[in-house]
């Protein structure tokens, strides 16, 4: 039976004094720090690894510097939001900013590509919680009713790092050589850690003397890196029907099955049971994963749109994103600000959706014949109709649990989001490579953007990626018109006790 005492049962000298407008603001720095330096990390790399792979004489092996990242800030995300329920925000986030320094320090001083990749693994050690243990602060700071409107915040740091990321990569690594891209995440974390240090110490505490499931975390761990290696080599370093990804995919599915049965066994399960059969984290969870998911794979794909169809050097096939990255903060940025006002704050993100799937539609229906400009303000069109779903989703998510499971809910949902986008990322690489004719290795976006497809061919396939767009953002409204929309409460105990029937 839970006897832990909630805040607002608190009494006497263990009461902590209502956080103040400035409080929130000296903690927002030091959170907002904290995820721009994970952030920037996934954007910056990219645009620097051919550079890093001539001056360390490897360039066939250069993939692993993202793939080593993606598996360990993947599988550690979970076990973060864990963490931070049992031993608190302030020690738990201190810990991600110090591993991740270490990393980048170690990413910087690497004489060759596997030392680099082993400390991208470590820097994605500390990275994986990051951006999860930031959503969960902000909700242990303000109520529901108000959260939404913080959600800005969280977009701003993911576009500021998608528009820096690429042009500094780039810049960096021509310049003053591709070690410093690592070495400037130590004064920017440094003063995350200092920020972060002295503004936690007065959010308020429900974190509680639980132990970690430790076989649970394992069986987690290994079933999400197996999968994410299926995902990263099929169609690229192996067939999709080879034996390697066959097997891969058998054996997450045997740890997964694995990690399922030690949820129902474990006396204190990694992720609880009630928080996964909360109908309103399920559904709200699933509705962001094919949002986001999608969305990510969009990005991921339309640079190539840009430089096989519409003509554009790789420099401007970039540019191009800008206002699907801008759309949706403005979208999240009114849906967030929605929320505080509005009784039936779903409505938002169903209108946005609505228009995020008709816009998709029409992408496919004129691929290949559409304008540029026109194509790119639709591209803006549908990023604002997304990103009114995002400070939904997650304050929803929020607003369904109690206090002392907010870290381990935020950081599943952030879980399932990463592993959503991660397989339709490679359902979109199936069809594009796939539709190439090479059901095997060799094939890759790169390659193709040299110029070694027809003009044609890239439209049609085009036409089924937006398409497939188009089943991804209708599927994640379908799921929000699923979720339960309760009441947003000016505390999280009193909206999860609705949600739960009390």
């Amino acid at each position: 039976m839970d006897k832990r005492v909630e805040p607002g049962e608190l009494h006497g000298a263990h009461a902590r004094p209502a956080l103040t407008e400035a409080d929130i603001r000296s903690i927002l720095i030091g959170i907002v720090l904290a995820m721009f330096l994970a952030a920037l990390d996934q954007t910056i790399v990219a645009t620097a690894m051919p550079t890093i792979g001539r001056e360390l004489g490897d360039v066939a092996h250069l993939p692993w510097i993202v793939t080593s990242y993606l598996l360990a800030s993947t599988a550690v995300t979970p076990l973060y939001g864990k963490l931070a329920d049992i031993h608190g925000r302030r020690v738990t986030m201190l810990t991600a900013i110090v591993v991740f320094i270490i990393g980048s320090v170690a990413c910087a001083l690497a004489p060759s590509l596997w030392l680099l990749v082993m400390a991208r693994f470590v820097q994605g050690l500390g990275g994986g919680g990051l951006i999860s243990l930031a959503q969960t602060i902000i909700a242990d700071m303000v109520p529901p009713k108000d959260r939404g409107k913080y959600q800005v915040y969280i977009a701003g740091v993911f576009v500021s790092s998608s528009l820096l990321g690429p042009v500094l990569g780039g810049v960096i690594s021509e310049t003053v050589g591709w070690p410093v891209i690592f070495w400037i995440n130590l004064p920017i974390g440094l003063f995350a850690y200092y920020m972060t240090n002295s503004a936690l110490k007065r959010l308020p505490r429900h974190e509680r003397p639980h132990q970690l499931d430790l076989l649970g975390a394992l069986l987690m761990t290994s079933a999400t890196m197996t999968l994410l290696l299926a995902l990263s080599w099929g169609g690229t370093h192996y067939p999709w029907l080879s034996a390697q990804i066959f097997g891969l995919v058998g054996l997450s599915i045997l740890l997964w099955i694995g990690f399922a049965a030690r949820l129902k066994r474990a006396d204190e399960p990694l992720i609880p049971l009630d928080v996964l059969a909360n109908p309103v984290v399920r559904a709200g969870t699933i509705a962001a994963g094919f949002g986001m998911g999608t969305f990510i794979g969009l990005t991921i794909y339309l640079p190539l749109y840009f430089e096989t169809v519409s003509g554009l050097s790789a420099a401007n096939s970039g540019m191009g994103l800008i206002p699907l990255s801008c759309g949706t903060v403005i979208g999240a940025t009114a849906s967030g600000r929605a929320m505080t006002k509005l009784t039936h704050y779903k409505r938002v993100p169903m209108i946005g959706l609505t228009v995020a799937v008709i816009g998709t539609a029409l992408l496919a229906y004129g691929a290949g014949t559409l304008p540029l400009i026109p194509f790119v303000c639709l591209l803006a069109v549908i990023s604002l109709g997304l990103g009114t779903l995002l400070p939904v989703a997650t304050v929803s998510i929020q607003n369904a649990v109690r206090p002392h499971q907010l870290g381990t809910a935020t950081a599943t949902a952030n879980f399932f989001r990463q592993i959503g986008g991660a397989l339709i990322v490679a359902v979109f690489g199936a069809i594009v490579l796939g539709g190439m004719g090479s059901s095997g290795a060799g094939l890759s976006a790169e390659t193709l953007r040299a110029g070694s497809v027809d003009r044609a061919t890239m439209v049609t396939l085009f036409q089924y990626v937006f398409a497939a767009t188009c089943l991804g953002f209708a599927l994640a409204l379908a799921f929000l018109l699923m979720m339960k929309e309760m009441p947003l409460r000016g505390s999280a105990i009193e909206a999860a006790k609705e949600a739960a029937g009390e």
